[in-house]
């Protein structure tokens, strides 16, 4: 079952066409990678799927309700507030650079969204936290503020933070491209785990070792196009056009 579909999507900033008549899907219990050089479009991809950024044409459906469309007249038609409210539960993102509230607390920032987007009760929230954050290798951290925290630290608590208004999907945009080397492989493991309980995730990503292990699918993106898709194996060990293999040349693919 298609958790997200996405049809013939088109997305201009002024004159330059960053998504270029998009089409894909993405199944329920489907890890799908998306690579490609900066400025293909992927992380645009992302955030239109999340609405935080509006496309000029084409179709987004996420769990059944139609987020945009275009009518027969060219129209882009956006749905209503109610349901755009209801799909964006449905989709939780995994910032590049973290994006925790600085003057709250580890706590805090996971159950602020529960509290006040879900109406979960305060010790129903902070029970939850605390089992996320043990998950997450951090139960001593409740208490920390974010500049108390490494990267890497930081981006295990932005996971919680997605996971706990309890998303059918979770999206990543280069969830270790603002940490050191040292700190990816924490990061990468947390996702793993998360694919291992079949969580529904898309995952914007330049490790290509690591798109290889934990996807079912990827896509690799140039100049706002889908080049090639596939199997990992189809993809990043026998891609078949030009543009993607010049593309992994550089990773020793």
């Amino acid at each position: 079952m298609s958790i997200i579909t996405v049809k013939q999507v088109k997305k201009k900033f002024s004159t330059l066409e960053v998504l270029k008549e998009i089409s894909f899907s993405l199944e329920e219990g489907e890890v799908l990678s998306i690579i490609g050089p900066s400025g293909s479009g992927k992380s645009t991809l992302l955030r239109c799927i999340t609405n935080l950024e509006t496309i000029d044409s084409g179709t987004i459906v996420i769990g059944g309700d139609t987020l945009v469309e275009t009518n027969n007249q060219g129209t882009t038609i956006y749905a209503d507030k109610a349901t755009i409210s209801r799909i964006r539960l449905r989709v939780g993102l995994v910032f590049q650079n973290f994006n925790l509230f600085p003057h709250f607390s580890v706590l805090r920032n996971i159950t602020e969204a529960p509290r006040h987007v879900l109406n979960t009760p305060k010790k129903e929230a902070t029970e939850q936290a605390y089992t996320l954050l043990e998950k997450m290798g951090l139960a001593d951290k409740a208490s920390a503020y974010p500049y108390q925290l490494s990267g890497g630290q930081q981006q295990r608590v932005s996971i919680a933070r997605a996971l706990a208004l309890h998303p059918q999907v979770l999206c990543f945009d280069e969830p270790t491209s603002a940490l050191d080397p040292e700190l990816t492989g924490e990061i990468l493991e947390v996702i793993k785990e998360l694919a291992n309980e079949q969580m529904t995730m898309m995952v914007v990503t330049h490790e290509m070792a690591f798109a290889r292990d934990i996807s079912d699918r990827v896509i690799f993106m140039d100049d706002g196009l889908i080049v090639e898709a596939g199997s990992p194996d189809q993809v990043l060990v026998n891609p078949k056009n030009e543009r993607t293999k010049r593309f992994l040349s550089r990773f020793g693919s």
